[in-house]
């Protein structure tokens, strides 16, 4: 695996778990609010599965070397 390869699986990584964790986080905030009078406990719940998810999909990126991933489309 070369180098350039491997930043953009970081990269990938990070941005992945930056959606992650927000949307995480967005929904924890949501629920918190409406269904259990302002605690901490969905937010920190919401945040954890995000993370957990994000480390779960970068894992799996960093493990498989020849899948190919591919950004563009064939045009007929």
């Amino acid at each position: 695996m070369s180098e350039k390869e491997l930043g953009q699986k970081w990269d990938r990584c990070l941005a992945d778990c930056a959606i992650k964790v927000g949307a995480g986080l967005g929904l924890g905030i949501v629920f918190s609010v409406i269904f259990f009078k302002r605690r901490t406990l969905p937010i920190a719940f919401g945040t954890g599965v995000g993370l957990g998810m994000a480390y779960s999909n970068c894992q799996n990126d960093l493990r498989s070397p020849y899948l190919l991933h591919s950004n563009t489309t064939k045009e007929q």
